[in-house]
């Protein structure tokens, strides 16, 4: 089993920046890619951004630009900094990794709100 740990949410004004942390315990060696994902009220839980253990990357559109996620293997930990954040940002955000055979893990959410 893989565990996941997320960090770093909270507060920030319009045009401010967070830096979210995934943190794996467990079976990492399963681990292939690890991404965010975010659900804000009334909708559906979306992708935000993905690397593979080979560091293939991908964003969704809205963030691209503006957000940037890395992964720190020795660290067993992906990250993702989000910068010129807007009120559209806030959400809950999950991390997720993709295992062997099919298998998902998530992180528990962590709150992002941008406001003034």
């Amino acid at each position: 089993q893989v565990q996941l740990v997320e960090s770093g949410g909270g507060l920030v004004q319009p045009g401010g920046s967070l830096r979210l942390s995934c943190a794996a315990s467990g079976s990492i060696f399963s681990i292939n890619a690890m991404g965010w994902y975010r659900q804000a009220p009334g909708k559906e839980r979306e992708l935000v951004a993905a690397i593979t253990s080979g560091g293939v990357i991908n964003y969704i559109d809205s963030v691209k630009g503006r957000f940037t996620i890395s992964r720190a293997n020795a660290k067993n930990t992906v990250y993702l900094q989000m910068n010129s954040l807007k009120p559209e940002d806030t959400a809950v955000y999950y991390c997720r990794a993709d295992l062997l055979l099919g298998r998902v893990a998530w992180g528990q959410g962590t709150q992002v709100t941008v406001s003034s």
